[in-house]
């Protein structure tokens, strides 16, 4: 890593002191106070709701000029509607438990020592993340939540859209009277800043980054602050032999087409070769209706060709891409053995479904698939803090390490012991 400039550091450090005080506040809050908190920024949002879509409308602006690819626009878009949702996210994080203090394991020994782990927040947590400004948010949202201060790194794409919604989330808190440092906004500074942020460790307590491969693996390999790491989304819709094929079609065009820029998407589809003839036809039609770019193997593409649908050659890079978009690998497989060595030669780790009334099927898969999720008979899309019962996301961890799957309020809590004797001294 190159130098970095100190007017950079400085910026890190002055931004990461003022989180640090405000955590040590937040730590502090009562969960009234905090879920009070919450719907205020909510309320917040909703009354600003004509700002945040102008400044969006700027962000939008600059990058159809520059040609911003369609899926990237829309994560970058904030419409009323989204607007409304996100608010409503914040919402449902006021409903949810408190993971602060609660007692993971606890116990008395022999000698009357009583000991117990209890939830703590982590403390400054950043986020490094792309075009996806309900991403400012959610972060802001769960680390009040969790007592964590956040420092937030957005994406250029999303620069005027994320300077309001932080003005607005600060304006809120400093009117119910709490310290606005609890949410951070590193604006500016360019690469720099953020190799400053990577680089703070004592100031920083944890860094999330969240966006496409190549910023996650920079902030991977570069940063010397702990890393939670998410990853990217190459997720597959496998149709068994025993696949309900009804139920397969509409799992398949929901995975790929409901919100195709996510990283929960299916991008790709391997079919069991039993039922390609029968499936494909029908599946290849409704995904090319749906404006959806096919790209298919041999054998593939010659139903496709029957079909009369139109289709590329797969190359190894398209069955190993995550396209963020209406596009889709395709494959038949002679075995569910087949499928799995696909899912590990191209998979990313993060949601892998089968479709299948073979419960020995569905086993196998759960069991040998390595991925944060795995769905049976359900859509990739399922794959979401929301949609689990978390509330609003911070993102979705594909390592193996303190979390993994869709990371929300007890993700970014650590913990501490609490020993209480009675004058005990060790002998």
């Amino acid at each position: 890593m190159t130098d970095i400039s100190a007017e950079a550091t400085a910026a890190v450090a002055e931004l990461a002191g003022r989180a640090r005080l405000a955590a040590r506040e937040l730590a502090q809050l009562p969960r009234a106070r905090k879920d009070e908190a919450l719907r205020g920024l909510a309320d917040a949002l909703d009354a600003a709701t004509d700002r945040i879509v102008a400044a969006n409308a700027e962000d939008l602006q600059r990058g159809r000029d520059g040609g911003m690819p369609q899926g990237l626009q829309d994560r970058l878009s904030l419409t009323p509607e989204r607007i409304a949702a996100i608010a409503d996210a914040l919402r449902d994080i006021a409903g949810l438990p408190d993971p602060v203090g609660e007692i993971v394991r606890g116990s008395t020994l022999a000698n009357g020592l009583q000991i117990r782990q209890v939830r703590v927040p982590m403390g400054v947590v950043g986020m490094i993340y792309e075009a996806r400004p309900n991403v400012t948010v959610d972060a802001a949202g769960l680390g009040l939540k969790s007592g964590n201060a956040v420092i937030l790194r957005g994406g250029s794409a999303a620069a005027s859209s994320n300077r309001v919604l932080v003005d607005v989330m600060r304006e809120s808190l400093d009117a119910q009277g709490l310290n606005p440092d609890a949410i951070g906004l590193l604006d500016g500074g360019g690469h720099d800043a953020v190799r400053a942020l990577m680089t703070a460790r004592g100031l920083v307590d944890l860094l999330i980054p969240r966006g496409g491969a190549d910023l996650i693996q920079s902030v991977v390999l570069n940063s010397t602050v702990p890393v939670i790491e998410t990853g990217i989304g190459n997720c597959h819709v496998y149709v068994d032999k025993a696949a309900d094929l009804d139920k397969a079609l509409a799992i398949t065009i929901n995975a790929k087409t409901h919100r195709p820029s996510v990283c929960n998407a299916a991008e790709s589809l391997l079919v069991h070769a039993a039922v390609a003839a029968d499936f494909l036809p029908k599946a290849l039609t409704a995904l090319s209706g749906a404006g959806v770019v096919l790209h298919t193997d041999e054998r593939a593409g010659s139903i496709a060709t029957e079909a009369g649908v139109p289709f590329a050659a797969a190359t190894e890079e398209d069955f190993a891409t995550e396209y963020h978009g209406l596009e889709m690998s395709v494959g038949v497989v002679d075995s569910l053995d087949a499928a799995l060595d696909h899912v590990r030669a191209y998979g990313s780790g993060h949601t892998e479904a089968i479709v299948t009334e073979d419960r020995a099927a569905a086993r196998r898969w759960s069991a040998e698939v390595d991925a944060a999720a795995v769905m049976i008979n359900a859509s990739t899309r399922f794959t979401d803090g929301g949609e689990f019962g978390f509330g609003a996301e911070i993102g979705i961890s594909t390592q193996k390490l303190h979390a993994r799957g869709p990371m929300a309020l007890p993700e970014l809590t650590t913990t501490k012991w609490i020993v209480e004797g009675d004058g005990h001294v060790r002998a």
